[in-house]
């Protein structure tokens, strides 16, 4: 099942998915119970590694909250970014929870295709957040200010790739939005980036960034 909305303004874009629990599932998850970070980096451009390290990750088996200042690298910078992943008893006596594992930043930059004809890409602000009970989870996103992203859809759909060009139509990046993992089988639980760059070789980088992950599996 998917939902989601999106209006233009700078532009705003939410979507949730949901991994529901099947019958059949298997008693263990795929998926961590419940994690989130900001985000990673790991491209080479013209012999020269960049790599930004997992920013304020956190997970509900501790620790259960992070923060990461802002980080600048050549070609690519995050700005300040926080996470949290709580676990909710909603019924004490039968031991039932529930899970809510959320990433949030501001001020992501991609400069490093410019050399190469492209456009400097820029993200303001984004949430991404997984949530999880005994029946399945939810995974959503949203994101705002985007900028050089030219033919956006107005809604934007679990696993839309988008195709970063210069103005000759030469793609130099892929960039997924809503990336989405479900298990085969199904076991209901569900893994999310937010934003997942991919460089083509016409760029002359290799590796990719994410921007915004989350993971969680149905609570026992």
């Amino acid at each position: 099942m998917i939902k989601h909305s999106a209006r233009r303004a700078g532009v705003v874009a939410v979507v949730a998915v949901a991994g529901l629990l099947g019958a059949a599932a298997p008693a263990l998850a795929d998926n961590p119970a419940g994690v989130a970070s900001a985000g990673s980096a790991d491209f080479t451009k013209a012999g020269q590694q960049v790599v930004v390290p997992t920013l304020a990750p956190c997970s509900v088996e501790g620790p259960t909250s992070s923060a990461a200042a802002a980080v600048s690298a050549a070609g690519v910078k995050f700005g300040a970014s926080t996470s949290t992943c709580t676990t909710t008893v909603v019924d004490q006596e039968n031991e039932v929870t529930t899970t809510k594992s959320e990433a949030k930043g501001q001020l992501f930059e991609l400069s490093a295709l410019m050399s190469a004809g492209g456009a400097r890409l820029k993200v303001n602000s984004w949430t991404i957040t997984c949530t999880a009970h005994q029946a399945g989870t939810n995974a959503g996103w949203a994101v705002g200010g985007l900028t050089g992203f030219p033919g956006l859809p107005q809604q934007i759909p679990a696993n839309y790739v988008y195709q970063v060009k210069k103005t000759s139509g030469v793609v130099l990046a892929n960039v997924t939005f809503a990336e989405v993992n479900l298990p085969d089988p199904n076991d209901g639980s569900i893994a999310m980036n937010l934003m997942h760059f991919r460089f083509t070789p016409a760029s002359g980088i290799t590796g990719d960034i994410v921007v915004g992950a989350a993971a969680c599996s149905p609570t026992p």
